[in-house]
């Protein structure tokens, strides 16, 4: 009976892992994660920095449904990282474009702070 068991549990376990296509949320894919509970306001900067995002619609939509993915509408996360430069605000962690990495780069070089090279160099590269 014991023996069953284990086999029972180690199938389940191999059903699950090929599931999600060897990964965990251990790994860090944010598919597996539960998504954070966040206010209708954080919700809301997160949808409107999608409009920066990228290249074209298709970066945008691609944008919105990691938002959709990664967050819920809920009570306020104050562990949610929002800052606001030139007149823009932000949350969360931005997916920066190899150019927007660059960016970031040459201005934390220059002595802007990373925090706010993060956020000019996604809205105005």
């Amino acid at each position: 009976m014991r023996k069953r068991r284990i086999t029972v549990l180690a199938c389940t376990a191999l059903v699950l892992f090929g599931a999600t296509g060897g990964q965990s949320a251990a790994d860090g894919d944010p598919r597996l994660l539960p998504r954070q509970q966040v206010s209708r306001q954080q919700y809301d900067i997160l949808l409107a920095q999608c409009r920066y995002a990228g290249n074209g619609a298709a970066a945008r939509r691609r944008c919105e449904a990691r938002v959709a993915e990664r967050y819920r509408v809920g009570r306020r996360n104050p562990n949610l990282d929002c800052r606001r430069y030139a007149g823009v605000t932000v949350c969360g962690e931005l997916e920066l474009t190899r150019a927007e990495r660059a960016c970031v780069t040459d201005s934390v070089a220059k002595g802007m702070s990373r925090r706010r090279a993060e956020v000019e160099c996604y809205v105005y590269r």
